[in-house]
């Protein structure tokens, strides 16, 4: 089995669609239904089921892709390692994070840093618009983001971080004084948009309150530049993370916790594609610290 056709079984074993296969590979459907048909000759067996609305992987195809995946991404990374070398390039992992609590993520990252100390840390700021395009087109390796994340073509790894949910207002704002808020509070209120995908928006600001009314969807924001601008002119509220309480505090904004707000938990995620040995060691940094309380 040739390199390629190892690629184009384990896209798609991930992606059991042979349009978004043969897209993400820039090849056509017929090559990717020919590399298929070919390996399953050359086993004798088929590794996937297939019907007009449905892709699945066979007992024998689930089994296949266990064993080369290990294997294949070995081979990536050894071929990305002498390239790095061939190039004179350094050991680098650029890690995007969308909100700014670097200092939070240090015993982490200083963990990670005794574990490969050739490698050095990059931070990229993240828009949360449209944050997972800045892995798919490798701007950043690895992203920090707030689960769920429901992205097939992405690995989430283990949580790093848990942190409560607050409710960023104006200081003059009518909730400003409260020791805390419902969710049921903001069927008075508009709430800011922005974040994508949709399922973000659901997990952090659900669409009704606990008793069924409908939370109104205010202003959208891409940035933290422009949600204080909205929120500190009373144009809208918006549900927060914890962490702006210490990083962002400002004379006309006010955070509020909000008393039935599940725990936000925060991960890493990457591209399966392109999962490296340097991902993997911080993947596994963040699984044997446990998640940080933040």
């Amino acid at each position: 089995m040739e390199l390629r056709d190892i690629e184009i079984f384990l896209t798609l074993a991930r992606e059991l669609h042979f349009g978004r296969t043969a897209e993400r590979l820039y090849v056509t459907p017929a090559r990717v239904s020919q590399a298929v048909k070919k390996q399953e000759r050359g086993i004798g067996g088929a590794l996937f089921e297939r019907t007009s609305h449905h892709v699945r992987l066979t007992p024998l195809g689930q089994q296949l892709h266990d064993d080369l995946l290990p294997a294949y991404q070995a081979l990536r990374h050894g071929l990305e390692r002498a390239a790095q070398t061939a190039r004179g390039q350094p050991d680098v992992l650029r890690l995007g994070m969308i909100s700014s609590n670097t200092g939070d993520l240090r015993p982490l990252l200083d963990e990670f840093a005794a574990r490969r100390p050739a490698c050095t840390v990059q931070i990229r700021a993240i828009p949360y618009d449209d944050p997972f395009a800045r892995l798919r087109d490798a701007t950043v390796d690895v992203l920090l983001a707030w689960l769920p994340i429901e992205e097939p073509d992405l690995t989430v790894g283990p949580v790093v971080c848990t942190e409560p949910v607050v409710l960023v207002v104006s200081a003059t704002h009518r909730l400003a004084a409260r020791a805390s808020v419902s969710y049921e509070d903001l069927a008075d209120e508009a709430v800011v948009t922005g974040a994508s995908p949709a399922y973000w928006r659901q997990a952090l600001i659900p669409a009704l309150t606990p008793s069924g009314r409908p939370i109104p969807a205010g202003p959208s924001v891409s940035d933290g530049t422009q949600l204080f601008a909205v929120v500190a002119t009373g144009e809208a509220v918006c549900p927060a993370f914890a962490h702006g309480t210490r990083y962002y505090p400002r004379p006309d904004i006010a955070y509020v916790p909000i008393h039935d707000a599940p725990l936000s938990h925060w991960a890493f995620c990457w591209r399966s594609d392109t999962e490296t040995d340097t991902i993997r060691t911080l993947a596994s940094t963040a699984a044997d610290l446990g998640p940080l309380t933040l």
